[in-house]
This record gives C-alpha cells, sequence and structure tokens, in this order.
C-alpha cells in the first residue's frame, strides 16, 4: 500500500524480454534495505523487488518483472533505458500519511492535453478512457505516475490538476509535456463505491 507521496526519481538502466519485461532500476535507496520481495510504487505500478545491489558510486538498482498485463495496461511497455520515473517505497504501520490510500494498481493510461502556468504552480489538463471518466470527481484524489493530487475540475472525459513547485521539483512531473501519458490509478474508495451500486441494481 501507498499513499502517492514520491520519494524519490529512478531512471531505468536495462530492459530486457525474457518472457516478461525484465528491468533494472537506479535508485537512491540503500540496497540493504532493498529486500527482494518488497514492493515499490513505480511511476505508479506497484513491482515486485526481485534483487538488488550498489550500482556504482551513483547509489543503488534494484530489478523488477513485468507481466504482459502490466505492459498493456500501463506506460511500463514504452519506458526504455533512461527513463526516468516516481519511486515510492510501501508504507509501514506509522508512517505519515500525506497523501491518499493508493493500491499501486493502475487502472489505465491518460494521456496531457495541456500544460497551462498558474502562480507559480502548472494546471495540467488530462484525457482519460471514457470507462474511467465516472470515476474523477472535482476536489476528489487521483493518483498520476505515482502522485497523489487533487481534482481540480472534470468535463466530460478531461479533468485537470495543479501540481506545485515543490511536487514540479522532486518528481518526473517538471519534464512533463502534453502528449505524454501517464499512469492513472482512480481513488480506491470510488472503485468500491460503484461496484457495490452494480450489485445493488440487478
Amino acid at each position: 500500500m501507498f499513499s502517492g507521496i514520491v520519494s524519490a526519481i529512478g531512471e531505468i538502466i536495462d530492459v530486457e524480454m525474457q518472457g516478461d519485461l525484465h528491468l533494472k532500476i537506479a535508485c537512491d535507496y540503500a540496497a540493504q534495505s532493498l529486500a527482494p520481495g518488497a514492493s515499490i510504487s513505480c511511476s505508479g505500478i506497484c513491482l515486485t523487488v526481485t534483487y538488488a545491489a550498489e550500482w556504482g558510486t551513483q547509489g543503488s538498482s534494484f530489478s523488477a518483472q513485468a507481466s504482459t498485463e502490466t505492459r498493456q495496461r500501463t506506460t511500463l511497455g514504452r519506458w526504455t533505458k533512461g527513463t526516468r520515473i516516481n519511486l515510492e517505497r510501501a508504507m509501514k504501520l506509522g508512517d505519515e500519511f500525506g497523501g491518499h490510500i493508493v493500491s499501486g494498481h493502475v487502472d489505465g493510461t491518460c494521456t496531457i492535453t495541456d500544460i497551462t502556468p498558474e502562480g507559480q504552480s502548472n494546471r495540467f489538463r488530462f484525457r482519460m478512457p471514457p470507462k474511467l471518466a465516472p470515476f474523477i470527481a472535482e476536489k476528489g484524489s487521483v493518483c498520476l505516475d505515482g502522485t497523489s493530487l487533487t481534482v481540480n475540475a472534470v468535463e466530460d472525459h478531461a479533468f485537470a490538476v495543479s501540481i506545485i513547485p515543490y511536487t514540479l521539483k522532486v518528481t518526473t512531473w517538471g519534464k512533463a509535456r502534453p502528449g505524454d501519458a501517464v499512469n492513472i490509478e482512480i481513488d480506491m474508495l470510488a472503485r468500491y463505491v460503484a461496484r457495490l451500486q452494480e450489485f445493488q441494481s440487478r
């Protein structure tokens, strides 16, 4: 389980297809803290650490494996050597909870259509898959590329969020551009409310 508060930026240093997709990711987490089996949110995708080691003088690296389902549903299939991704370690009991409940189970991707300066922040507008539109609500929470954000506005199959300078600096959002695809995870509460209503309407 995660909170959507990014704690590091990782970089893809190796990608291999061997049945599943095998990734090697450089980061500044201590290698000894990355036990095999640990969960890490990689731009919103919950991946399991299969191996970790020191990586030269630049920090650590860890390996992870992604299934066909994950590649097809997320942006992970487009990652190449040099791709930078948002990282978050799984929460521990007693950790400060600063975002919202995030599972790391990505629902799909949406596309940045516009980025507009708004004060010192940037307002991002997204086009989302029609099937996810009912789950996005103004002032509700959404997880985009592993970042917990508040929805500012919703219109048909589009929505907008504002990202403050600090978040732009410590995540990959500062390099985002219109046309980029990002991973989206809808709010868990919205998911279960919709499922309950589905059964009640039968």
